[in-house]
């Protein structure tokens, strides 16, 4: 099976993204202080939400989240099953 958009549209794959997308930016940021969320290597484990909420609210930049998807933890192997 061709794994496609609409594929993983009928799995309801984004349906988190609707929900964040229908919520108030601070009802966002108690959602992920309340996952317990943490950021951070070498022990820091700081509160992703907690760092969000220091973000100034009235500020005219635009505001971006950065993600690294791999940051090569120990004890993985790449390409083990």
């Amino acid at each position: 099976m061709r794994l496609t958009i609409d594929r993983y549209l009928d799995w309801t794959a984004y349906k988190a993204l609707e929900k964040a997308l229908a919520m108030e930016p601070d009802a966002i940021i108690n959602e992920v202080k309340n996952s317990a969320l943490r950021a951070g290597r070498g022990g820091a484990g700081f509160s992703t939400g907690m760092k969000w909420s220091f973000v100034p609210k009235q500020s005219a930049k635009p505001k971006y989240v950065l993600c690294n998807g791999d940051e090569s933890e120990p004890g993985y192997l790449q390409g083990s099953s």
